[in-house]
């Protein structure tokens, strides 16, 4: 499994679902779907999709750390 990072292409927004579509290897398309259905549900799931833009690391950053 990829490690848990923004990718740099494939990005419409922050790269969120780009990153985890690759880490669970689905389609990036995939992940959105699940993203947008799952906004039609209660929770904090916009919150989490921000947070998760603000914590995971680019990719660019995480293979330039080592």
């Amino acid at each position: 499994m990829a490690a848990l990072t923004r990718p740099r292409d494939g990005r419409v927004i922050g790269g969120v679902c780009a990153g985890l579509a690759r880490r669970f290897g689905i389609s990036a398309n995939t992940m959105r779907l699940i993203f947008l259905v799952s906004c039609l549900l209660p929770g904090p799931q916009f919150l989490v999709y921000l947070g998760l833009w603000i914590f995971l690391p680019d990719e660019r950053k995480a293979t330039t750390a080592w």
